[in-house]
């Protein structure tokens, strides 16, 4: 029989960035209290004070090592939304913006993919139990899944040999410290050896597609941005000298469109019909890791303009309780709206740490009273997590994925409804399934389809602007600082693979005088406020978990794994004293 405890995970493994999980447990293994904890301190806001705003993207970009476009493209549309304000007439060309949502969306569908196979997978798929699979059977599943080419017999034989020599020699490598043969994995051996060969599959794949980056921002990952458009001078020539020949030509644009197709093709036949073979092994998960009810979204893709929310493809709003009914509005500007709190942050206000700051008025103050590592537990009573407690209107929130999806149902979005419903008959699940960690991993992939499918519509836009002889994608006209007013404000909006993105800029004198980046793991991971209230992955570990070996926290795992945790970018490895400890060398 179990008995009361307290689990430590530190750190989560397969996220980005440093994560630390603490569950209390009742008697019976099932997890009554959680608590998300950030274990390293970021540190840009402080980075960009006194700096040209121009310049800011490039800094934002280093936030983290895997949405290096998506800080990017905030920080310039904060730069954007500033001048915009000050004069209303402002506006980026049209190829700019479809060429951003190209680039989104191309961020969306590789990170959701990666995602999916690499870091979560592992949490539903046996690796091991693949080398009991028949790869005949196992070819037999794959194709009445889908006409995926790599599906025969021959194929998953030689993926099944790959595996087993790196049991036998004892070199699983990306497959090793796993809790395989745990009684959470219920997928036969077929299903398993299919979701391996497709995981490196995807391996393969994604060394296409970003190749999508680096023709628009010249390189991936930290693509080249610019306030004002893009970077991407248009060519309607093939080849060339003189300014042609750093210009996208037409050979890139063909690229461009083999990649579309590329994603499709793995989104349609294997992404989704993996998703929907996998989760039905696993419907109990339906009913477990809901959270909040809380959903926001800050809206993307414009089929106009940036300032004229009505033409995004993914809605702005805020979903209460389960209401898909209704739609709440957001105010950027209302002081009681979004706000960040800071009760149980290593961070300190100058007024008082009880009260929420919107982002315009800001403050990063690093303050660290923890306790001194190593340490058994957190004193979670008081200050214990780098990251601050987003709120909106005192409530918390999730965003990512999940938000959207339900955002665009609510709106009535003819695709979203007619996946999500697919979904739902094809799983024989309740519409209150989508609240759930199957429900939140379920999303990402529904998402990967609709986006998947709308870059062609941009990529088709964009070619017949050309066509027509607008090849502008950049807008100098304020530039110069010296246009600027003395002061001014914007924030830059954006929903990143995680969720909804904010960049909040203050600029005096042509120079940024604060800077704040309200991210999505920020609302999801954060820790408790003032009034006790519980962060996303905080109140989803709270519902319906159950522990089966504490020493195992597969559970634990599965449900912050469908939040697609990244909490930060690279650190160095120091002594208390700054001296580096270790150098790796690869060969």
């Amino acid at each position: 029989m179990s008995t009361a405890q307290r689990i430590v995970v530190d750190p989560i493994t397969r996220i980005e960035g440093h994560l630390r999980i603490e569950a209390e447990t009742d008697a019976d293994g099932r997890i009554v209290r959680a608590y998300s904890a950030g274990t390293m301190v970021r540190g840009i806001e402080i980075i960009l004070r006194g700096r040209d705003p121009r310049d800011a993207w490039a800094f934002a970009q280093r936030i983290c090592g895997v949405c290096t476009l998506v800080h990017g493209i905030a920080s310039v549309r904060s730069v954007e939304d500033a001048l915009h304000r000050a004069i209303p007439g402002y506006r980026i060309p049209r190829n700019a913006e479809l060429i951003r949502n190209l680039m989104i969306a191309a961020q969306h569908v590789h990170d959701h993919v990666m995602h999916f196979y690499h870091l979560h997978a592992l949490d539903w798929v046996d690796v091991v139990s693949a080398l009991k699979a028949d790869p005949k059977a196992t070819s037999v599943l794959a194709q009445s899944l889908s006409g995926y080419p790599r599906s025969s017999p021959g194929y998953f034989a030689e993926v099944q040999k790959k595996v087993k020599t790196f049991v036998e020699q004892g070199q699983l490598g990306i497959f090793a410290n796993a809790y395989w043969g745990h009684p959470a994995y219920k997928l036969p051996p077929e299903a398993n050896l299919m979701a391996v060969a497709h995981y490196l599959d995807a391996l393969a794949w994604q060394r296409d597609v970003v190749k999508l980056h680096a023709i628009f921002g010249g390189k991936n990952p930290h693509p080249n941005l610019v306030v004002g458009g893009v970077p991407s001078a248009i060519s309607v020539h093939t080849s060339g000298g003189g300014q042609d020949a750093t210009a996208l030509n037409m050979v890139g644009l063909q690229t461009v469109q083999n990649v579309i197709r590329q994603m499709r093709d793995f989104v349609d036949q294997v992404y989704v019909p993996d998703t929907l073979a996998i989760a039905g092994f696993y419907k109990d998960w339906a009913g477990r890791g809901e959270g909040l009810g809380n959903f926001l979204s800050f809206g993307d893709l414009p089929s106009e303009n940036f300032w004229n929310p009505d033409s995004y493809l993914i809605p702005r709003g805020v979903i209460l309780d389960r209401d898909l009914t209704r739609i709440h509005p957001i105010d950027l500007d209302a002081d009681n709206e979004i706000q960040e709190f800071v009760s149980h942050s290593w961070y300190k206000y100058s007024q008082g740490d009880a009260q929420g700051l919107h982002p315009f008025k800001g403050e990063t103050e690093l303050s660290y009273t923890g306790p001194k590592p190593p340490y058994a537990h957190l004193d979670v009573e008081q200050k214990y997590s780098w990251m601050k407690s987003p709120r909106w209107r005192g409530k918390s929130m999730e965003v990512g994925p999940l938000a959207r999806v339900l955002m665009l149902y609510a709106s009535g979005n003819a695709q979203a409804r007619e996946l999500v419903d697919m979904t739902l008959k094809t799983l024989d699940l309740p519409v209150d399934a989508l609240y759930s960690t199957l429900g939140r991993t379920a999303a990402r992939t529904l998402e990967s389809k609709i986006l998947a499918d709308a870059m062609q519509g941009w990529f088709d836009q964009l070619m017949a602007n050309i066509k027509a002889g607008d090849v502008r994608t950049f807008n100098a006209q304020y530039w110069e600082p010296s246009t600027w007013p003395k002061h001014m404000q914007g924030v830059g909006l954006m929903e990143a693979p995680r969720g909804g993105l904010s960049h909040w800029i203050v600029v005096d004198d042509a120079r940024i005088s604060n800077y704040q980046a309200v991210v999505p793991s920020t609302w999801n991971a954060g820790p408790r406020d003032a009034q006790g209230q519980p962060g996303a992955y905080e109140a989803a570990l709270q519902h319906n978990h159950a522990m089966h070996d504490p020493k195992q926290p597969l559970e634990i795992l599965r449900t912050i794994h469908s939040f697609d945790p990244c909490i930060a970018c690279a650190v160095h490895v120091t002594d208390p004293d700054g001296e580096e400890l270790v150098q790796v060398k690869i060969k």
